[in-house]
């Protein structure tokens, strides 16, 4: 008798169609996981070079990002999760700064936004400054010490003084000793323009600030004009000649222990110099990290199928081993090298379309603004090697685990069992599907319960679980379907009976055919119509809920006056300015604690203005009493967070600041329109930009409001934010194309590898009188049956999913589009009917 390996060999050459079917799962298996690693690696390992503090080669910044503590002992956990807007220190540690050993200069750097104006105001003899969109980029003076900026004419400015890029100055026809009127978040002011400047290499490395403008102001000045007194972004310290960074920045260190300053060197200039790095780890992470996670799930599960599902159609073979007198031992290894011959090349030829996909995706995030242009994609060797490990382990368990049962069996028994096919699956499998089954249903009533990001969780496990049921219990499923789903067929005609019967007689056939359908379908709803429900429920929020009569907006930032001009303006009302941020609220409890960033809105104006222009839908408390210490949140953020009118919510400010606040109102459209309401003073100090960037107005007309900014009405500014969300429709669909993508080729694979196993039993449909034309349509009607089944399955699975996840984020059922759904149904069908009809189609041939 030959050896395993040898056998495993043999089985590979005259058994090339299941060896195949094999091939694809683990290459597509192969192909996702090494992907997912890739862009989770990126993640962990992203950076980006320091371009403005190039020339910088210490630091010091405060931590942006505020932390999380779940667990205790062994089990503590602490998550980072990045501020919304820049955390500061206070400017008098630059000082302190440069008294460091080996330290030649300090400096508090400040970076912030300036307005133009273009009406006209100002004070007499005041020039505008054109620029694109009308904003600029605003430093400190002393910055010009490490950007290598210098004066070509004039000198440096000086409190009421600001100095102009050479650029500006010539577009503004502006000169040294001319006056020049700018917005900042200290009001309208003019400034004498002290000098005429040529912005250095690492000013204008990014070209955000080289396109917007540059100016500078007096050091003493700029954080009063950037809208937080006393408070610096960073404090960039000098090393004197000879002297080792390492050294410098231990110095800086001691110098300023206990005032919070984290110390920054090489590259970690670039993250504090760029502060869309940390979302863009975030966003990694979530796609290599939790998207990865599900997608490396299906990935063996589907894999795993495959294999089984090719050990199961040689049961024949391994039965006449049997019975010629192969041990279990024989068997199993033959098996084990089987796996070993396929998996390996499989995963490493996965890996590397796995590379390009990679790329792609991490390019089309780049693009899109999720990821800074500066980080780099990693690709090692570890997500591969993970890759090609994971398919071989799924390989051989799958493939142990179905020949276990061929390998034990008795010798006089193998060829009897082999041909009949089980009609229940084992034990312990349906222990387990039940317990899944159990679970999914359990799932269900936690996420009906839950509300917000806890909902999202329980949901989750919902899917998980019920996928997991449906592969375990698969054969009991395909028989129960079969007979259901089969009764419409046996009044369709002899071809249709048949498909009927041979349904319920193959229903092992028939699941592992239906699986891969039902996972395609059901991953694929669950996050396409997860978005189409956010987005369709934030959208009737938003239009109902905004009652003013115009929306005035401004890419730059709306004036700092803008709100009480408009008021003034004859036949308006009511004006209402809106600064949009975020602030990060402590959400769950125990385990479950997580830090949920929440869209927030500051109001210019008092709660009873705010109801004039702005229809929350207040469930409980009012607004009349908003302002400084207390808010209004949305319902389900309130459920998230535990809190109710009257309590106290614990919350951080845009930078990172600790504040909370009295909860006086809880309402209902926080999904289309902000999730925290609050008093604009309230964020005085912790914002970047000190501009609103919406005024509502009731009244009044258009052109009247025209100087204010660009005016439309609710629907166009509704359409406006509705384009505003594509980011993340472009990011679900892309992660259901990928997975729903996968799970399709897996059941075209699935299905070509039964057709392909059923040529003895087409031929012998052939020789007993039917035709080739009954035989396709026998088929067909199979290929649809197997269709229908895994789109109700995979439909009702995201169903339970999606329905009571909505409930607790929306507050609505999902919205479901009847021609996208239609769209994934059809996919499906034709999937199917294709996956069945081209090796149909060759494999009768023969018997033409």
């Amino acid at each position: 008798m030959r050896r395993p390996n040898g056998l495993a060999r043999e089985a590979v050459r005259f058994k090339p169609a299941s060896f195949a079917g094999t091939f694809v799962a683990l290459l597509m298996s192969a192909l996702i996981v090494s992907a997912c690693g890739i862009l989770l690696e990126t993640g962990l390992r992203a950076s980006v070079p320091p371009e403005r503090y190039a020339n910088a080669p210490v630091v010091a910044a405060a931590d942006q990002y505020e932390y999380i503590v779940t667990g205790s002992g062994e089990d503590r956990e602490k998550e980072a999760v990045p501020l919304p807007d820049t955390a500061r220190l206070d400017a008098a540690l630059a000082a302190k700064a440069a008294e460091a050993p080996g330290a030649a200069a300090a400096v508090a750097d400040f970076t912030f936004p300036v307005r133009a104006t273009h009406d006209g105001a100002g004070g007499s003899g005041a020039r505008e400054l054109k620029v694109p969109g009308g904003a600029f980029t605003a430093h400190g003076w002393g910055s010009h010490l490490f950007t290598g900026t210098t004066l070509t004419a004039g000198s440096a400015p000086r409190e009421g003084e600001v100095v102009l890029d050479a650029d500006t100055a010539r577009a503004a026809h502006a000169a040294v000793g001319d006056r020049v009127v700018l917005e900042t978040a200290a009001g309208r002011q003019d400034f004498r323009v002290a000098g005429v400047a040529k912005a250095g290499a690492a000013e204008t490395a990014r070209d955000a600030a080289a396109a917007a403008g540059l100016t500078w102001f007096a050091d003493a000045q700029a954080g009063t004009l950037a809208g937080h007194p006393g408070k610096a972004d960073v404090v960039v310290v000098l090393a004197q000649h000879g002297t080792d960074t390492g050294a410098l920045a231990d110095a800086v260190k001691q110098a300023l222990a206990g005032s919070g300053a984290h110390i920054h060197t090489d590259d970690d200039r670039g993250a504090v110099e760029d502060p869309g790095l940390g979302y863009a780890k975030v966003t990694l992470f979530g796609i290599g990290g939790s998207f990865g996670g599900i997608a490396a799930i299906v990935a063996v599960f589907t894999a795993a199928g495959t294999v089984a599902l090719s050990v199961g159609q040689r049961a024949r073979e391994f039965a006449l081993l049997r019975a010629v007198g192969a041990t279990p031992r024989q068997v199993r290894r033959a098996v084990a090298s089987e796996a070993l011959l396929v998996a390996p090349l499989a995963g490493i030829l996965g890996c590397l379309p796995g590379i390009g996909l990679a790329h792609w995706w991490f390019g089309q995030l780049q693009d899109r603004g999720a990821v800074p242009h500066a980080v780099d994609l990693h690709v090692s060797v570890l997500p591969m090697l993970a890759a090609v490990v994971m398919g071989l382990l799924t390989a051989l368990g799958a493939g142990w685990i179905a020949g276990r049962r061929p390998a034990r069996i008795k010798p006089g028994q193998a060829l009897s069992e082999a041909s009949v096919e089980r009609l229940r699956p084992g034990l312990i499998r349906t222990a387990l599907g039940v317990a899944a089954l159990v679970g999914g249903t359990f799932l269900t009533g936690v996420s009906a319960s839950a509300a917000g990001d806890d909902a999202a969780g329980a949901a989750l496990g919902v899917v998980m679980c019920f996928m997991l049921a449906v592969g375990l219990l698969g054969p009991l499923v395909a028989r129960l379907c079969a007979g259901l789903f089969g009764l419409p067929l046996r009044s369709a005609g002899p071809a249709a009976q048949l498909a009927a019967a041979n349904s319920l007689a193959g229903a092992r056939r028939l699941a592992s055919a239906i699986t891969p359908i039902v996972l395609a379908v059901a991953f694929s709803s669950t996050l396409v119509f997860m978005h189409t429900s956010e987005s369709h429920a934030a959208d009737r929020q938003l239009r109902a809920g905004v009652t003013a009569d115009h929306v005035v907006t401004d890419p730059a930032g709306l004036p700092v006056d803008g709100t009480a001009r408009a008021a003034r303006t004859p036949g308006v009302e009511t004006a209402v300015g809106l600064l949009d941020t975020q602030v990060l609220v402590p959400t769950g409890s125990g385990e479950f604690k997580s830090l949920q960033g929440a869209t927030t809105q500051g109001v210019t104006g008092s709660g009873a203005e705010l109801a004039q222009v702005q229809d929350l839908d207040v469930r409980e408390g009012s607004l009349d009493r908003l302002g400084r210490g207390r808010i209004a949140i949305d319902r389900t953020l309130a459920n998230s967070a535990d809190a109710q009118v009257g309590d106290r919510l614990p919350l951080y400010l845009p930078d990172g600041t600790r504040a909370a606040p009295e909860i006086i109102a809880v309402y209902g459209r926080g999904l289309g329109l902000a999730a925290v309401t609050m008093d604009r003073a309230s964020l005085d100090g912790h914002v970047t930009s000190a501009f609103d960037s919406t005024l509502r107005v009731r009244g009044g007309s258009p052109h009247t409001l025209a100087a204010l900014g660009e005016v439309s009405d609710v629907s166009g500014y509704a359409t406006e934010q509705s384009l505003d969300a594509r980011l993340g429709a472009w990011m679900n669909n892309t992660m259901a194309a990928v997975l729903g993508g996968f799970a399709a080729v897996a059941a075209v694979n699935t299905l070509v590898m039964t057709v392909l196993d059923r040529r003895r039993e087409l031929g012998m449909l052939r020789l007993v009188g039917s035709t080739r034309r009954q035989v396709m349509t026998m088929l067909r009607w199979e290929s649809l049956l197997v269709a229908s089944v895994g789109l109700v399955l995979g439909s009702a699975i995201a169903a339970a999913t999606l329905i009571p996840m909505m409930n607790g984020v929306t507050g609505e059922a999902p919205y479901v589009p009847p021609l996208l759904y239609g769209s994934i149904a059809l996919a499906a069908g034709g999937l199917a009917l294709l996956a069945v009809t081209l090796p149909a189609r060759a494999a009768l041939r023969r018997w033409s």
